[in-house]
């Protein structure tokens, strides 16, 4: 008996596979930008926006499951930090606040460019990208690179400075740390499956929600994949310059 694998399905699929690219992305840049400059200190300016918001994440997800909240640091030479007493909400508990930030921040990347391209006239060669297959991967760089050009080359605009270092920020701070993935992991994995049984159902209002909330995530997705991406290739010929000059 086939399983149908069906458009929600791939949708889904797509966003999750998504989610793993850009916490790897985000992953290797931490690693080149905090442990290879010679100066930490810039590669903490560069992080404090998604750093911060990376923990307030954290903070919502405890507020959320009912966690009570031991010690909050925003920010600091050893990144951020929150610690909380056990959820009241069994299981998944553990599992919303330690994924908080990958729900999180897609969002706040997606209201990023719409407040930027609204009201500080930025421009974006299309409309907001989302992820709705594995076809919609392809042209992101390319849309991004036509976006640069757009605001950097053609008709300058200051505010797209502003917006390049807070989506880059963001983009740094997806990966989660060692410990929210071994409080995630098991979650994860019940919540995908219990996802794509729920899809299977092709219930209409239900089907049809759920693809709302995983288009606004796959908008602040393929934003901060985009631009990790742009951020991975300028960061490794900066990587090796600065090896080769030590």
């Amino acid at each position: 008996m086939s399983f149908p694998i069906t458009p929600a399905m791939e949708t889904f699929a797509t966003v999750i596979c998504a989610g793993l690219i850009i916490m790897g992305i985000s992953h290797l840049l931490d690693h080149i930008w905090a442990h290879s400059l010679r100066y930490p200190s810039f590669y903490l300016i560069v992080s404090a926006p998604g750093v911060i918001l990376h923990e307030c994440a954290h903070v919502i997800g405890c507020l959320i499951t009912g966690a009570k909240i031991k010690k909050v640091v925003l920010l600091s030479k050893e990144g951020g930090m929150v610690s909380y007493s056990p959820p009241a909400i069994p299981v998944l508990g553990d599992v919303i606040i330690s994924t908080a930030p990958l729900f999180f921040l897609p969002l706040v990347l997606a209201a990023l460019t719409w407040l930027f391209g609204t009201f500080a006239d930025c421009s974006f060669s299309t409309a907001v990208p989302s992820l709705g297959s594995i076809e919609s991967l392809y042209p992101l760089v390319a849309a991004i690179g036509t976006t640069l050009y757009q605001n950097l080359i053609v008709a300058f605009n200051p505010w797209f400075i502003l917006y390049l270092y807070l989506v880059t920020s963001l983009a740094l701070s997806f990966s989660p740390s060692v410990q929210d993935l071994k409080n995630a992991l098991t979650g994860l994995v019940i919540l995908a499956i219990a996802g794509i049984c729920l899809l299977a159902l092709n219930i209409p209002a239900v089907t049809g929600g759920f693809l709302l909330l995983l288009g606004l995530i796959g908008t602040g997705l393929a934003i901060g994949l985009a631009f990790g991406i742009v951020a991975l290739l300028v960061s490794l010929p900066a990587l090796l310059f600065y090896r080769s000059a030590s």
